[in-house]
């Protein structure tokens, strides 16, 4: 929020520079990220001067053009020429001088001296909208007779500079969501440092009713939505240009004048941070004000052109006969002041920051309005702010008061009662605070000492601090006034012993295996857990009913907690392949989300949800590309399945003390799934379905797995990391060549064989598949090595060739496997 150096001197008197204003305020939790001198005009009109035409004669090469001489007020007068129709001797003008810089929106001209049709031109006699403070162009500007040569334009114009503080409001902090809300706080400050300092706003005891010509009834048929609603009309006024103070006011701060009743509004909502609406009093038909909601999918026009399908939650200003403005957020298209308006009707309102809120949301609209009453306002200040806007635009546009004020309450906002203990106070700040400094602290915040005991205080804290309803928000508001940086650093340091949980075991564990997965070239993603619930529709694998719906989601992109970490990663491949980079190797940690309907329970709310933990990886592209020493190679299902061995390895898990099986559905078009012998999933990978694909426009194969790391956790639970020397005795290989049965996986061969021999056997491994000639119908021939080792002695043909032959009898037991 844009805060201007010199308006919050109106509510508060210092003499601190603008820096130490910027770092006064983030010294107590109002974050100032800049501070940036700023002119009402761009340029601040330097280098521009008033200057007297003394002659004026035609060019002799043009035939618009005129020879001047000007007299700067110093030294002797310059020759300018100049192409204005209305030039002429004895005028009073404005001259840019050598080396000036004017504007034109974003681009910026330096005048220099030149020639223009053969006669040399020192300086430019400038017209409105070349220097900023007009828009006319017909000709240059011509001054009073009373303006004197050589005084600087800067000075005859009264522009003074400003500095513009960029302070980051916290959404806690809805009462500094102005200037007299950031003044409030800068005035606490200047006491608790003891500088003399007073708060002040402008008075509003000159409001008077002063007839009843223009009376408007006010009915408000939802005060839960709106609390308090208040309206007064003003007849008579003149819209048009606002004076120049107030349009600069708003320029500084980065807002566009419109007019003077407007201009009003918006200067009240950042001034006080209380929005206003001023309706043109002719439109409300029925001379009635009404605030309800209206009947689901009712159209609306809003300011900006756009018809939106009103909610039934959405509480609208309606008249008699329609609807005017979405309350708190928006105007109508028709309901605002113009140039006609004669007579304007006030509104100020507190209305229900979570109706706001999610009527803001649903609409996409973020306004100055919406910001302020989605976050708490000061409902005591509704009538203020509407007597205040009353006085000024009797004071800008004319006209006269002409109804009373129309305030509907439902009740008065009260103040927070909050007992707040000295002990309480010390111990969380963790140091002792005299009580008269914690007295004087919260007085200047505005908060009341209602009664005071020797242990601590009773204090009523306004309405509008929405963020201090307890006393540990009271002591943050003392320790901030107070300063964190005068609480000194303990010289001892309090602490207890903790062992590590289940949390700190996992934590290891992955940075373990990504570590090991960056090594081998991936690169780690994290993805929003937020998606789109359309990825999901006519899926098997994870159907669409459990999905995690938003209640109040942004948009359709993101109205759905993420079933799998998949989609997220395509995303990422998509994104990196549009973009030339398509050789891509991803991993991600992250939590997936499911519902399940049939475990609904109203006393358990989260009974149907639940989260799992969950490690994916994403292959694609080229394994190897553009190498002087290796051709071009694709990625394959096979280098990923060897990442996921690794994996594995990595967390002390053997794959032949798992259950491998082949998996097809709508995620995989080939895949394997990795359980324990319990039946437990750990893993699942393989090809990605070209369906889907298509459906995120990727071209290469995606090679995609997918790990559940709770349940990896559990099954790894009681392995224990054992080291032994590397033998001394040599190992033994021997291969066979197996027929078998097209339907046999080499997954049965390898449990059939490490169930054969447990002690011996090391290894098994398949280096050859044939499938064709010369073999049988339905049948396939396996080339498997077996790698045999004793750890204490070297094995002897004896024993090799026993182990042998058991393998060969439980294969062709268990398999019908031959030897070729």
């Amino acid at each position: 929020m844009n805060i201007s150096y010199n308006w919050l001197k109106e509510y508060v008197d210092f003499d601190l520079t603008p820096d130490e204003v910027a770092a006064a305020l983030t010294s107590i939790g109002l974050e100032t990220g800049s501070v940036e001198e700023v002119q009402t005009i761009k340029g601040g009109l330097e280098g521009l001067v008033i200057g007297e035409v003394l002659t004026c004669e035609a060019h002799p090469n043009s035939d618009h053009m005129h020879v001047t001489t000007v007299n700067l007020g110093q030294g002797e007068p310059v020759q300018i020429v100049c192409g204005a129709p209305n030039v002429a001797a004895g005028q009073k003008v404005v001259v840019a001088t050598l080396g000036t810089k004017l504007y034109d929106g974003d681009e910026c001209f330096t005048i220099k001296k030149s020639k223009l049709r053969g006669v040399e031109s020192v300086g430019m006699i400038c017209a409105e909208d070349e220097i900023g403070i007009g828009t006319d162009h017909a000709g240059i500007i011509v001054l009073p007779e009373t303006a004197v040569p050589g005084t600087l334009a800067k000075d005859y114009y009264n522009i003074k500079s400003d500095y513009v503080l960029e302070v980051d409001i916290t959404p806690n902090r809805a009462d500094a969501c102005s200037h007299y809300g950031v003044a409030r706080d800068l005035y606490a400050y200047l006491i608790q440092n003891g500088k003399p300092a007073t708060l002040k706003k402008p008075t509003v005891d000159a409001f008077a009713v002063e007839n009843h010509d223009l009376d408007i009834k006010v009915t408000v048929e939802n005060s839960e939505a709106c609390p308090r609603y208040a309206g007064v009309t003003v007849k008579g006024v003149t819209v048009k240009e606002s004076p120049e103070w107030l349009q600069n006011k708003l320029r500084i701060i980065g807002l566009r004048p419109i007019n003077n009743v407007v201009d009003i509004t918006n200067y009240i909502v950042h001034a006080f941070g209380q929005p206003l609406h001023c309706f043109d009093a002719d439109k409300i038909k029925g001379s009635e004000v009404i605030v309800k909601t209206m009947p689901e999918g009712t159209p609306f026009v809003t300011l900006d052109g756009v018809e939106r399908k009103l909610n039934e939650r959405d509480l609208m200003i309606c008249n008699k006969e329609e609807a005017m403005c979405i309350a708190g957020v928006f105007g109508g298209l028709d309901s605002g002041s113009t140039e006609t308006t004669k007579d304007v009707f006030l509104e100020s309102a507190y209305f229900h920051p979570t109706w706001v809120r999610k009527t803001a949301r649903r609409h996409a609209l973020n306004t100055d309005a919406s910001f302020r009453f989605e976050r708490g306002i000061d409902p005591n200040a509704t009538i203020y702010c509407l007597k205040l806007a009353a006085l000024m635009v009797k004071e800008l546009a004319g006209g006269t008061i002409s109804s009373e004020i129309k305030d509907v309450c439902a009740a008065p906002a009260k103040d927070f009662r909050v007992e707040l203990a000295y002990e309480k106070v010390n111990s969380l700040i963790g140091k002792v605070i005299p009580v008269d400094t914690v007295k004087s602290i919260v007085t200047s915040l505005e908060m009341k000492i209602v009664d005071e005991t020797a242990e601590g205080l009773t204090l009523d804290v306004p309405p509008y601090r929405v963020d201090v309803q307890r006393d540990c928000d009271v002591i943050e508001d003392i320790l901030r006034i107070y300063g964190y940086n005068n609480v000194e650093i303990p010289t001892a340091l309090k602490s207890c012993l903790t062992t590590k949980g289940e949390y700190d075991k996992s934590n290891k564990l992955q940075n373990l295996v990504a570590e090991q997965l960056v090594g081998c070239g991936f690169n780690e993603i994290l993805n929003n857990s937020l998606t789109r619930a359309a990825y999901y529709d006519n899926l098997e694998s994870y159907p669409s009913k459990n999905l995690v719906m938003l209640l109040n989601p942004l948009s359709a992109d993101l109205n759905a907690m993420r079933q799998t970490l998949l989609f997220g990663g395509l995303e990422s491949i998509s994104h990196n392949a549009n973009r030339k980079n398509a050789d891509l190797k991803f991993f991600e940690f992250g939590n997936c989300y499911h519902f399940n309907e049939e475990k609904k329970n109203p006393e358990k709310v989260l009974a149907a949800y639940s989260e799992d933990y969950h490690l994916g990886l994403w292959v694609t592209g080229k394994r190897v590309t553009n190498s002087w020493a290796h051709p071009d190679e694709n990625s394959s299902v096979y280098e990923l399945k060897a990442y996921v061995e690794n994996v594995f390895a990595r967390l002390g898990l053997h794959m032949h003390d798992l259950v491998v099986g082949n998996l097809t559905d709508d995620i995989y078009a080939a895949g394997l799934s990795v359980q324990t012998r319990g039946g437990k999933r750990l893993a699942t990978f393989g090809i990605v379905t070209k369906k889907l694909l298509k459906a995120f426009d990727i071209d290469n194969e995606v090679y995609y797995a997918d790990f559940n790391w709770k349940e990896l956790l559990k099954a790894i639970r009681n392995v224990k990391v054992s080291y032994t020397e590397i033998s001394k005795f040599p190992a033994v290989k021997r291969d066979l060549a197996l027929l078998l049965d097209k339907k046999v996986q080499f997954a049965e061969i390898e449990k059939i064989a490490y169930e054969t021999e447990k002690k011996l056997l090391k290894e098994v491994s398949l280096f050859d598949v044939y499938e064709g000639k010369n073999l049988e119908a339905g049948k396939k021939s396996y080339a498997v090595s077996f790698l045999l080792q004793d750890e204490n002695a070297t094995l002897n043909d004896k024993q090799i060739d026993k182990i042998m032959s058991k393998l060969v009898k439980n294969l062709e037991d268990r398999l019908n496997a031959k030897l070729r």
